[in-house]
């Protein structure tokens, strides 16, 4: 017979907030028994009505706020509680900050099993050696334990974005409050695939905006229509817009569900007409039912083939589907911090493990005596080749490939690298590059990481195999939701 949960559905209860999930969700506890909160910030007291239950934990609708917690603010976002772009913008941004830090901490001790310096787990540990079983502290790190630093933030953490990717499709009248059948674009609705369309988004810069409403009112002018998830019909599915924060250069990507684009020119002369600053206009095809958003084919409508961006006096093409971090200010701040941590002093050999368009390969050219950087996406490897050429870089070499399997190789050429800097994407690296890694026996290993849990998986694996880390970067890359950026640095015991 099952034991009865402590509360169940349609329950109303009375809740202290101790916490935070990776999603935003508030954490409280009745009788031990987990409810998340939707907008419930931590140390707020609120009465919520249980919406489902599951084994272990269920989830609430906060109905009255009783306590509120002195970080919460008022979010300047019209529709911020409809839309799921952003998750935090209720709490003070000093409030942000300090959680993403917390986060990331909490992640290293209890998936990475890592001791860290100033928490009741590093004094743990520091009693525990000075009693005799210090063998076992250095297992995972230093005594002290590992210094995870504050965030990094922004002085103004708005308008942030160098990129839009926005769902394109057909108003409801009854649901959206436009007119039925005209194309609709913005973020999808928390936890749904409903598009909440928009004009304006506080965290995307001026001109994403300005190109995504264009785009919308060309289609509807044109008569194009929005791709339907359900039925696999209809034609618009995203756009896609970048701008340069340094040069101003604009590229806008049109996603549709096949090759034909109806009335194309006047879609070119209408983007051309309304957007000056655009130097190209990019068409992605991708026919499959997925919510990936790019297919395989690209090709380019008008202008350019890519887009010019500068960091710090290097100069970036950007192509469509170019993996290229979408905001400037605080990527100067990563990537600093990640040629600080390799310690480079102009004769090492340096392997850059998924480069992408060889963005972090090219700061750390600048310090280092040969960078090798390896990247599965073919095009992204061509644009990291022509920015090494456009920057004047001849100490920097690039291969397609995954990282897996070429840097084995590149081992066997006789290629030893002194340092290896990973940026994996959110699953984390893959266990066959973390052995390699291991093979390789680098001195200092830098790993940057936009996902927490992955990220103290993997430290976990590199520690058990001769690593020890030392201390932790946190950056905000973004602003009023929960991610979080932090780059490491791990050297050999």
């Amino acid at each position: 017979m099952k034991p009865a949960l402590p509360v169940g559905k349609n329950d109303t209860v009375t809740l202290d907030i101790i916490g935070l999930t990776h999603e935003g969700e508030g954490v409280g506890r009745v009788d031990g028994f987990t409810l998340f909160v939707q907008g419930a910030l931590p140390g707020e007291k609120v009465t919520a009505k249980v919406l489902k239950t599951k084994k272990t934990y269920g989830y609430a609708k906060q109905l009255e706020l009783l306590q509120a917690s002195p970080d919460r603010v008022e979010a300047p976002c019209p529709i911020y509680k409809q839309c799921g772009g952003c998750q935090l913008q209720h709490m003070s941004y000093e409030g942000q900050l300090a959680w993403k830090r917390q986060h990331v901490i909490d992640s290293l001790e209890r998936i990475g099993k890592l001791t860290v310096a100033g928490s009741s787990r590093a004094v743990e540990s520091r009693e525990t050696a000075e009693s005799g079983a210090a063998a076992a502290s250095e297992d995972h790190g230093s005594r002290a334990g590992v210094i995870v630093h504050p965030t990094i933030g922004m002085d103004e953490p708005w308008r942030y974005r160098n990129k839009a990717q926005v769902p394109i499709g057909m108003a409801m009248a009854d649901l959206d409050g436009g007119a039925a059948g005209s194309l609709i674009g913005g973020f999808y609705a928390r936890g749904s695939h409903r598009i909440v369309d928009m004009d304006a988004c506080l965290i995307q810069h001026e001109n994403n905006d300005s190109a995504v409403r264009q785009v919308k009112a060309i289609g509807n002018r044109v008569g194009i229509s929005a791709y339907d998830e359900a039925t696999g019909r209809g034609i618009l599915r995203h756009v896609v817009v970048r701008t340069g924060f340094v040069t101003g250069e604009m590229m806008v990507v049109l996603v549709t569900n096949g090759p034909r684009i109806p009335r194309l020119e006047d879609w070119i002369q209408g983007i051309r007409e309304a957007l000056p600053a655009v130097t190209s206009i990019v068409q992605n095809i991708n026919k499959r039912q997925t919510n990936v958003i790019f297919g395989d084919e690209t090709r380019t409508l008008w202008g350019s083939d890519v887009i010019y961006d500068e960091l710090d006096g290097i100069r970036f093409a950007i192509s469509a589907r170019s993996f290229y971090q979408v905001n400037p200010a605080q990527t100067l701040r990563l990537y600093q911090s990640a040629v600080d941590y390799a310690g480079l002093t102009g004769s090492e050999n340096v392997i850059d493990a998924y480069c992408g368009i060889g963005t972090i390969s090219l700061f750390l050219a600048r310090r280092a005596g040969h960078v090798y950087g390896v990247e599965i996406v073919p095009e992204a490897i061509e644009d990291a080749k022509r920015n090494a050429s456009l920057n004047g870089i001849e100490n920097a070499s690039f291969e397609a490939g995954a990282a897996e399997v070429v840097i084995p190789r590149w081992r066997s050429e006789g290629i030893k690298p002194d340092v290896i800097v990973v940026d994996p994407p959110r699953k984390g690296c893959d266990e066959q590059l973390l052995d390699t890694i291991l093979e390789m026996k680098p001195e200092r290993v830098v790993y940057v990481s936009c996902n927490p849990a992955t990220l103290a998986r993997d430290l976990q694996v590199l520690e058990a195999g001769g690593y020890r880390t030392v201390e932790v970067q946190p950056v905000d890359m973004f602003p009023h939701t929960v991610h979080v950026e932090s780059v490491i640095l791990m050297i050999r015991k």
